[in-house]
C-alpha cells in the first residue's frame, strides 16, 4: 500500500500543470518556492520508496537464483545416488542398491520442491520488476519536472526584478517631470510664479502711489501760482504778466455765478 501511494503521487505530480498553478496563485514567487520544496521532498521520498522496492525485488531474485541452483544440485545429488545403486546392483548388493535409490528419491524430492519455490516466485519477480520500472520511470519525470520548475522560477524571479527596477526608474523620472504640476518642481514652479506675481502687484501699487505723490505736486505748485497772481493784482500789476508763457489756469473754487455780480 505503501509503495503504490508513493506511486501515485509520483504520477499526480509528474502530470501536474504548473503554468495551471501559478495563473491561480497570488505570489507566483513563493508557491514556485514552495513547489520547489515539496517536489525536493518528494522526490527524495520517492527515491527511499524505489530502493525499498528494488531492494526488495533483488531479495526475490536472490532467493529465486537460490532455489534454481539448489533444484540443479539436487538433480545432480539425484543421478549420483542413482548411480550408486546401479553400481551395487551389478555387484549384486541389493541392500546397498535400495539404499541409493532412496536417497536419489529423496533428492528427487527436494529437486521439485526447489522448483516448485522457484516457479511460485516467478510471478512476484514479474510484478515488481513492472512496479520498479514504473517507479523509476515517475522518478525520473518527477526529476525532469523539478528541473522545469526550477527554470521556470528562475525566469520569473528575474522577470519580477527587471519589473521592479524599471517600475521604480519610472517612478524616480515621473518623480521629477517639470511638465507635472502635481511633482514636487512643479508645485515649487508654482510657488515662484505667485511670488513674482506678488512683486509685480507691489510694483504696480508702489507706481500707482508714486504718481498720486506727483499728481498733488503739480496741485501745489498750480495753487502757489494762484496765490502770487492774486498778490500781484492787489499790488497793482496784471495776470498777463504774471503768468506770460506759463500756459496754467488758476481753478475755481467759487460758484461761476459769483462772477456775474462783479
Amino acid at each position: 500500500m505503501v509503495k503504490q501511494s508513493i506511486f501515485g503521487r509520483m504520477a499526480q505530480l509528474a502530470k501536474a500543470n504548473i503554468n495551471s498553478l501559478l495563473d491561480q496563485a497570488e505570489d507566483p514567487q513563493k508557491m514556485l518556492d514552495q513547489m520547489v520544496r515539496d517536489y525536493t521532498n518528494n522526490i527524495a521520498e520517492a527515491e527511499s520508496a524505489v530502493a525499498q522496492t528494488i531492494g526488495n525485488l533483488r531479495m526475490l531474485q536472490d532467493d529465486y537464483n537460490e532455489d534454481v541452483k539448489n533444484a540443479q544440485d539436487w538433480g545432480n545429488k539425484a543421478l549420483a545416488a542413482s548411480r550408486k545403486a546401479d553400481e551395487y546392483r551389478a555387484k549384486g548388493d541389493i541392500v546397498d542398491a535400495e539404499k541409493f535409490d532412496n536417497l536419489a528419491k529423496v533428492a528427487l524430492q527436494r529437486q521439485i520442491t526447489s522448483e516448485n519455490e522457484a516457479k511460485s516466485a516467478e510471478p512476484s519477480i514479474a510484478s515488481q520488476t513492472e512496479v520498479v520500472d514504473k517507479l523509476k520511470h515517475g522518478l525520473d519525470q518527477m526529476k525532469g519536472k523539478l528541473n522545469e520548475l526550477t527554470s521556470k522560477r528562475n525566469e520569473l524571479v528575474a522577470r519580477s526584478k527587471t519589473a521592479a527596477a524599471q517600475s521604480q526608474v519610472h517612478d524616480a523620472l515621473k518623480s521629477i517631470d517639470i511638465m507635472d504640476p502635481t511633482s514636487e518642481v512643479g508645485r515649487f514652479e508654482e510657488k515662484i510664479r505667485r511670488e513674482e506675481a506678488k512683486v509685480r502687484g507691489q510694483q504696480e501699487l508702489a507706481a500707482s502711489s508714486l504718481d498720486a505723490q506727483f499728481n498733488s505736486l503739480e496741485d501745489l505748485g498750480e495753487q502757489t501760482e494762484i496765490e502770487a497772481r492774486l498778490a500781484a493784482l492787489k499790488s497793482g500789476g496784471t495776470t498777463q504778466a504774471l503768468g506770460a508763457g506759463n500756459g496754467s489756469a488758476a481753478r475755481s473754487t467759487v460758484d461761476e455765478a459769483d462772477f456775474d455780480k462783479l
